[in-house]
């Protein structure tokens, strides 16, 4: 072995290292905010390490001036940018479906600190997003993350141009994804709510002396709760499986 690294490998580690570290920088979990800087910038270093051998021969050779080599750091960076918040857009899908179970339980103003985000969120928006990130790690779905690091090198290939426009497309329509999966995972509560509400306003349109409001507020808290409890398994099932597709679009060949 050589006892020392040459240009051309330092410059290869380099290259790989700005993409890989944007993208732990983002990837739901690990590049949350509470996780250590240290811990993050191990783990990208460990991978680039474990990746360079496979990556660096598709890799483009030293450029000649320091220009040149801004650029092609610059453009790796912003292509695991670009991957990291696409993996985070999809999650995004578990606190979309817990706003809207908590409007339909009469939860909304109920906050909490949601670690995964910079700002304070409703209780069960919180929690199915912590959920979210432990079955990713509980079901071995992080590996993919690696598998999709190696494999966005043959679905964004350095030979060809930054796909900004591709970026948009597909960033709008993950956005899309995210929104509609939330409402699906969050079905069983709006049909409850729907079925709860028709029923309370025909009991007020029946019985007009009724004090309607006070039988009807805490029966929605703990029906809806009830309704959410024995859905949790198939909204955890349903969401892990649409995830794992989905970052199956960037493992190419490396994922199988």
């Amino acid at each position: 072995m050589e006892p020392h690294a040459t240009a051309e490998q330092v410059w290869a580690a380099s290259l790989i290292f700005a993409r890989i570290g944007a993208v732990v920088m983002l990837i739901p979990g690990i590049g949350e905010a509470y996780v250590p800087p240290r811990i993050r910038l191990a783990l990208a270093l460990l991978v680039t390490l474990a990746l360079t051998p496979v990556i660096a021969p598709a890799l483009p050779s030293l450029p000649a001036s320091v220009g040149a080599m801004a650029g092609w750091v610059l453009r790796e960076l912003i292509t695991g940018l670009m991957i990291g918040a696409l993996m985070r857009m999809m999650i995004a899908a578990m606190g979309i479906a817990g706003e809207i179970a908590s409007l339909q339980t009469a939860l909304g103003f109920a906050q909490t600190a949601n670690p995964m985000q910079a700002q304070p969120g409703t209780t069960l928006s919180a929690f199915l997003t912590l959920m979210a990130v432990t079955l990713v790690f509980a079901t071995g779905t992080h590996h993919l993350f690696i598998a999709g690091i190696a494999g966005s090198y043959e679905v964004i290939t350095l030979s060809a141009p930054l796909m900004m426009g591709d970026f948009s497309t597909l960033a709008v329509r993950t956005l899309g994804q995210s929104f509609l999966l939330g409402v699906q995972l969050a079905a069983p509560l709006m049909v409850f709510s729907l079925i709860f509400n028709l029923a309370s306003g025909l009991i007020g349109r029946v019985m007009p002396s009724f004090q309607i409001y006070f039988a009807a507020a805490p029966l929605n808290v703990l029906l809806g709760l009830s309704v959410f409890a024995l859905s949790l398994g198939v909204i955890g099932m349903m969401f892990i499986d649409r995830y794992q597709s989905f970052l199956q679009t960037f493992t190419g060949g490396a994922g199988g």
